[in-house]
């Protein structure tokens, strides 16, 4: 661009040259340069900013027609027509916005291809132009759309659930530091851990009443379960040992009981324990000490295999009134027992096959004369071997009928006693009888049959007879126990010519709970004896009766009455037996 000067400048013939080129340069070119000139005028210096706005301010080239694809569209007054530039047609629809219905001007059609969201916002600012200012009228008219609001709004409670988990993660986390805590005095509400809230006292639970409030608890020991008993007093009875030329006496009597049972990995282990001290305090000298224990254990061998086993041992001097009793002996000779067996058992299905081997041990002291010296009783010592085979069948649980044969030897120490007779026999026996199974209501056994005794010395008659047997327990109501009891013992003799007896042994009792802390017992027993190799029988019966009071669980009052009479009819054995006991019981 040239500069114009004042006409009185003194270089006009420089002027003059300059002047004469551009005329030529003029008349060579062949279009002016009229992109310089504003309607007649140059226009002058062109500012950046205007620049930017033209072209920001250019219709978008999807929304420009050619000639080519508005044909009716006319040159403005003036203006060259030029080349047509050919119209894109995308070869898929929708590459491009839909063209716009040519009488509905849009915004798009005004808008170039730098008018993007982001160029909106960063270059425009306020609008400045005609068309911006009536965009920007639409845009703020515009109504909202429903889902659009909808959605935000998730988004804002999605947010705001995140930042609430963020700040309890962060308000939970440990803290290495020492974080003060507000003092106990200083909560309103204090809070508690489950299971931590105040209770009620002890006596305001409402505790389920106990079956038996005075029945002993027992003692742990291993996996036994140990009841101890003990009961002491004093003792007046009118005949001290029970024979027929003992007079009363005054005595003071102790007995302790013990009973154990363990019950583990499906195994059962039964003690019974028992200790009697009786000792004058005036009247008949008397001064006995008996003791007895008996172990029974059952053990599962699997495959419906038992294993029974028992052991026991008896220790006492021998009743003042058996047949076999020293005449005129100050103390009857002291006798020991030892008994064992071993069994197994198999079910087959309802069937029950038992087999037992037993083995018995009796051991005699010697007599104590009332003449001075003692009298030996060894020729009396003797072992029992025995073995018994069982056969049941399970009608229902609670019925198993069964047969039981048994054979066995006594053996005595001494082939011969002291007066010449060979006293050892073979035993023989069979019974019959059924096993009951009620649980507690009634259970136990009884059984009846034959029973024989072969001794060696043929001088002695053989000794056979009834083999009775019987333990059952009935409980007809809660806190009532009968029981009734049936035993055959064969007895040993010592006289010449006497082959011994068969004693039937019978007793039923009843105990009954009066109150919780009262029991009151009644007994009854009868006792036969017959004698073989002489003719003889002895009668024998006998009546209790006891209360006992319990004070508490552990402590109480007990007391008894006891009468016992024999009749035989072999001269100087009747005898007659009262008895009063009056004692405390201490149980665990």
């Amino acid at each position: 661009m040239s500069e114009g000067r004042p006409a009185g400048n003194g270089r006009a013939p420089r002027g003059i040259f300059r002047a004469a080129l551009l005329c030529g340069a003029t008349l060579i070119a062949p279009q002016p340069a009229a992109a310089q000139y504003i309607g007649d005028q140059l226009r002058g210096e062109v500012a950046e900013a205007d620049t930017a706005r033209d072209l920001l301010s250019m219709p978008s080239l999807t929304g420009q027609k050619t000639a080519l694809g508005n044909q009716d569209a006319k040159p403005a007054d003036g203006q060259e027509e030029g080349i047509p530039a050919p119209v894109f047609r995308p070869a898929s629809p929708g590459a491009t916005p839909d063209d716009q219905d040519e009488t509905e001007p849009t915004a798009a059609a005004g808008r170039s291809i730098f008018t993007d969201e982001q160029a909106d916002t960063a270059l425009a600012g306020r609008p400045k132009t005609a068309i911006e200012r009536e965009q920007a009228r639409k845009a703020a008219n515009r109504p909202l759309d429903p889902i659009a609001l909808q959605l935000e709004a998730e988004r804002q409670k999605k947010a705001d659930a995140a930042r609430k988990a963020a700040a309890e993660e962060e308000e939970e986390a440990e803290t290495t530091g020492t974080v003060r805590t507000r003092t106990v005095d200083s909560e309103d509400d204090l809070k508690t851990e489950p299971g931590s809230e105040r209770t009620d006292a002890i006596e305001t639970l409402n505790k389920k009443p106990e079956e038996n409030p005075y029945a002993p608890v027992g003692l742990r020991v291993g996996t036994f379960t140990v009841l101890p008993t003990l009961e002491s007093g004093i003792t007046w009875t009118s005949n001290a040992d029970s024979s027929a030329d003992s007079g009363p006496a005054t005595l003071s009597e102790t007995t302790l009981r013990l009973n154990a049972v363990s019950e583990f990995d499906g195994n059962t282990t039964t003690i019974d324990a028992l200790a009697n001290f009786r000792n004058s305090i005036s009247g008949e000298e008397i001064d006995e000490q008996r003791a007895a224990a008996r172990m029974e254990h059952e053990h599962d061998l699997g495959r419906d295999w038992k294993a029974l086993a028992t052991l026991g041992y008896e220790i006492g001097p021998e009743s003042a009134s058996a047949p076999t009793a020293v005449t005129g002996s100050l103390e009857q000779p002291i006798v020991q027992t030892f008994d064992g067996s071993l069994g197994f058992e198999k079910d087959i299905g309802k069937l029950q096959l038992r087999v037992t081997g037993n083995v018995e041990r009796d051991v005699y002291g010697d007599a104590e004369l009332s003449t001075g010296g003692s009298v030996s009783q060894s020729d009396r010592d003797s072992t029992l071997t025995a073995v018994a085979l069982r056969t049941g069948y399970e009608i229902s649980p609670a019925l198993t009928p069964f047969v039981e044969v048994e054979y066995g030897q006594r053996n005595y120490d001494q082939e011969f006693d002291n007066n010449g007779y060979a006293r050892s026999y073979t035993l023989t026996g069979a019974r019959g009888g059924v096993e009951i199974d009620l649980g507690e209501k009634f259970n136990g056994e009884a059984s009846a049959g034959w029973v024989n005794e072969d001794l060696q010395d043929p001088r002695l008659v053989p000794i056979s007879g009834a083999w009775v047997a019987a333990a059952l327990d009935w409980s007809p109501v809660r806190g009532t126990i009968v029981g009734l009891d049936a035993e055959t013992t064969l007895e040993d003799a010592t006289s010449p010519g006497d082959s011994g007896s068969i004693l039937y042994s019978t007793r039923a009792a009843l105990s009954h709970e009066l109150r919780a802390n009262l029991t009151a017992e009644v007994a009854l027993g009868a006792d036969y004896r017959k004698y073989f190799g002489q003719d003889g029988h002895d009668n024998i019966w006998n009546a209790e009766a006891g209360l006992t009071w319990w004070m508490n669980r552990y402590v109480g009052v007990t007391g008894r009455l006891f009468h016992e009479e024999l009749t035989s009819t072999f001269p100087d054995r009747d005898y007659t037996t009262d008895s009063v006991f009056v004692g405390m019981k201490l149980q665990r």
